[in-house]
Formats: structure tokens, sequence, C-alpha cells
């Protein structure tokens, strides 16, 4: 496993690449937001992970982390910094950073956390979603259809996030019903239904171009 530390105190990295080294990982370090990321733009194929400073010289963590996030890389990133506040963990996952480790902090609790990030899935799901002129938000909960934000409840919400993560695939009530609500949920109840109804009346959607109606299945949505 390869890994690229980002990080602006040299002894700091150096550290970390003989912690990581003596476990057998393969490590890099750059020393400012610049380098670090070039590097990620252009050699992100090369890692498996990345760690990622909050505050460095040139550009910040968090610039860091959007750019590779708003150009589709997905290797894992892991932020070491030493701000610890609630704001600066949940701004910094919310840019898509996979984990957040706080200095100063031991070998053995980096490693733990390296190798859980590891064994996740490597594809991360998104988090905008864009199908045909409709954008939807799922860390800030908003959906757009062109520039306009349209309002919707939290269940319509996650419908259509349902229906937009499976573009093109035919989703049958039994699907929706126990991917949104839960399993225990009357399958017989026209929730689903009223739902879409619904949902369709914000999208502006009265002939089901963009929420299909696939005749005695289901609902489908297409890219």
């Amino acid at each position: 496993m390869r890994i690229l530390v980002i990080e602006d105190e040299e002894n700091i990295a150096k550290l970390i690449k003989d912690g990581l080294e003596s476990e057998g990982f393969a490590v890099d370090y750059v020393l400012d937001g610049e380098a670090g990321q070039s590097r990620v733009e252009l050699c992100h194929a090369d890692y498996d992970l990345i760690i990622l400073d909050l505050m460095l010289p040139k550009r910040n963590g968090m610039e860091i982390c959007k750019f590779a996030r708003d150009n589709k890389i997905t290797t894992p990133i892991l932020m070491l910094t030493a701000k610890d506040g609630a704001e600066d963990i949940i701004g910094g996952l919310n840019v898509g950073a996979d984990d957040y480790l706080t200095k100063p902090f031991s070998l053995q609790v980096l490693l733990a956390r390296i190798r859980a990030i590891l064994r996740r899935p490597t594809v991360a799901l998104p988090v905008k979603l864009t199908i045909q002129n409709l954008t939807l938000d799922t860390t800030a909960k908003k959906l757009f259809k062109g520039d306009k934000e349209i309002k919707l409840t939290l269940k319509e919400f996650n419908l259509l996030e349902y229906l937009m993560r499976n573009p093109d695939r035919v989703l049958n009530r039994e699907q929706i019903l126990s991917n949104i609500w839960d399993f225990s949920f009357d399958s017989f109840s026209n929730v689903v239904d009223v739902h879409i109804t619904n949902l369709r009346k914000k999208l502006g959607d009265k002939n089901g171009k963009i929420v299909k109606t696939i005749h005695g299945v289901g609902y489908q949505i297409n890219s």
C-alpha cells in the first residue's frame, strides 16, 4: 500500500513516514498545500490513501480535499490536524474526508484508522447527484432544478436520492419501502405512490417524464 502525506512540519512528516514504513507501507510526503494538490491531481492513482494536514502554507487541507472530490478523485483521505473543534471536524468530513485524527496522536491509533479506511469499499458514494437538470446535494439536503431550489420533505428527498442513486433501474414498491421506510412497514400501503405523486408535483413532472411509472412493476428515473 502506498500513502501520500501532505504535512508542512517535516519532523512530523518524517515520523509518520518512518512509522508507516516500519509497518510495510510505502510513503511519500510533501510539505506545502500547492505541492500537495499538484501531487494529488497528477498522481492520485498511485496512492491508496492520502494523509492530509489541515493547516498548510499556500493552500489549506480543506481546499485540497474539496478539489479532489470536485474532480472525482476518490482516493481515501485522512485529515490529520491540531484543530479539534466540532465545526472543523464536521467541515472536513463534509468536504469529503473519510476520517479525521487530531494531533497529538499515537502511531498505533493512526495505523488503526488507516486500516479501517482501507477496509472500506474503494468507490465512494458521490455527495452530489446530477440527472437531467436535477442536482441533489446529499450533504446540504438541497435539491436544485436548474438554478431554482425546490423544497422537499425528508421522505421526498430520501425517495428522490434513492431513485437517483439507481438511474435507469426499475425499482419496485417493496424495494423503495424497505430502503426509505423499513421492513415492517405495511407493504400494501399506497405511501410510495402518494410520495411519488407529491414529488412529481414539486418537480413539475405532470406527465411522469422525469420519474417514470413502469406499470405493474414500479418506478424509474433515467439518466
